[in-house]
C-alpha cells in the first residue's frame, strides 16, 4: 500500500476516488486528519494532509508520530510526501521540483523525533535517510513527463512558523551545504525509517528564501501560496505517473531498518509499548 502525505495546498487528490475515510487511534494521539483510502489501478492508496484538512496545524504542531504510525498501522509500506520549500540555489528555480536525499536537522522546537524512549532504546541508521528506489522512480517519472526535476538535494529543516532570517539562509546554503529549506520533513523522514517504511519527498520550491540581494526575491506567504498552487497540477500528474508505472508492493531494505537497531529484547515488551512496537516491526 502506498501512502501520500499532502503538504501546504494539497489537501486532497482530485483523481483519487475515495472509498473510505477512517479515523485512526494511535498510541501518540490523533493524526492530522482522518485517513482517506482509495485505489488507482492495482495500487491501494492512503492520503493524509499533513497540516489537516483545513490547514490549521503549524509545522511544530503536527503530530508526526501519530501520522507515520497511523499510515504504517493500516499497511502502508511506501510513502511519498509533498512539501513546499525555499530554494537555496539559483539553479533550482521556483516552480520546479526537487528530490532530497539528505537532511540537515536545524529544528530546535522540541517536536518529538523518535518512537523510542521510555525504556525502549533504538538507534536507526540515517546515513541514507531517503529510499533510493522510490526517489529514483519519482525522478525517472518526472523526466518522462518533461518536468524540470532536480535530484539528490539536501533539505535543511527549520522550526517555523516564521520565515527565516538572511543569516540563517546563508548558514544553511553555506556551512550546512543545503539546497532546500523547509519546516516539516523532520522528523517525518526519520520516523518513516523507524517505521520501516520507504519514504521520499517531492519538494516544490516556491521562492529563493531570503539569501538573494534583491528584496523582491525574498519569500512572502502570498508568493509562496501562489507559486505552490501553480505547481500542484504538475505535482499530482507526477504522482499519478509514479503510481501507474511502478510496482509499490516490492520489498526494500528500508523495510528492515530496525533489524540491527534495537537494543532491547522485543519479546519482553508489553502493554501499549507492545502495540506500538508490533506496528513498527510488521
Amino acid at each position: 500500500m502506498l501512502g501520500i502525505i499532502g503538504g501546504t495546498g494539497l489537501y486532497s487528490v482530485d483523481w483519487l476516488s475515495v472509498t473510505e475515510t477512517r479515523p485512526i487511534k494511535t498510541p501518540f494521539g490523533h493524526p492530522s486528519a482522518d485517513l482517506s483510502f482509495g485505489k488507482l489501478g492495482n495500487t491501494e492508496l492512503v492520503f493524509l494532509p499533513r497540516h489537516g484538512a483545513d490547514h490549521k496545524i503549524l509545522p511544530s504542531e503536527v503530530n508526526y508520530r501519530a501520522n507515520i504510525w497511523a499510515l504504517k498501522s493500516v499497511g502502508v509500506k511506501r510513502t511519498i510526501s509533498f512539501s513546499a520549500t525555499g530554494s537555496l540555489k539559483e539553479e533550482i528555480k521556483p516552480g520546479e521540483f526537487a528530490l532530497p536525499d539528505q537532511y540537515f536537522d536545524f529544528v530546535k522546537d522540541g517536536r518529538p523525533k523518535s518512537f523510542f524512549g521510555d525504556g525502549l532504546v533504538a538507534h536507526i541508521s540515517t546515513a541514507e535517510p531517503v529510499c533510493a528506489n522510490l526517489r529514483e522512480q519519482i525522478y525517472q517519472s518526472g523526466n518522462k513527463l518533461g518536468l524540470r526535476i532536480h535530484d539528490q538535494k539536501a533539505y535543511g529543516c527549520v522550526d517555523g512558523p516564521r520565515l527565516g532570517t538572511r543569516a540563517e539562509s546563508f548558514f544553511l546554503r553555506g556551512a550546512a551545504g543545503c539546497d532546500l529549506v523547509g519546516m516539516t520533513n523532520i522528523p517525518e523522514v526519520f520516523l518513516a525509517r523507524e517505521a520501516q517504511m520507504c519514504y521520499a519527498t517531492v519538494a516544490i520550491p516556491t521562492d529563493y528564501d531570503c539569501w538573494m540581494d534583491d528584496p523582491e526575491q525574498h519569500v512572502t506567504i502570498p508568493q509562496l501560496l501562489m507559486r505552490y498552487a501553480e505547481s500542484l497540477e504538475s505535482a499530482t500528474d507526477l504522482l499519478r505517473y509514479v503510481i501507474e508505472n511502478h510496482d509499490h508492493s516490492q520489498a526494500c531494505a528500508c523495510q528492515s531498518g530496525l533489524s540491527d537497531a534495537l537494543m532491547f529484547d522485543s519479546d519482553e515488551v508489553t502493554g501499549t509499548k507492545r502495540e506500538m512496537l508490533d506496528i513498527l516491526l510488521k
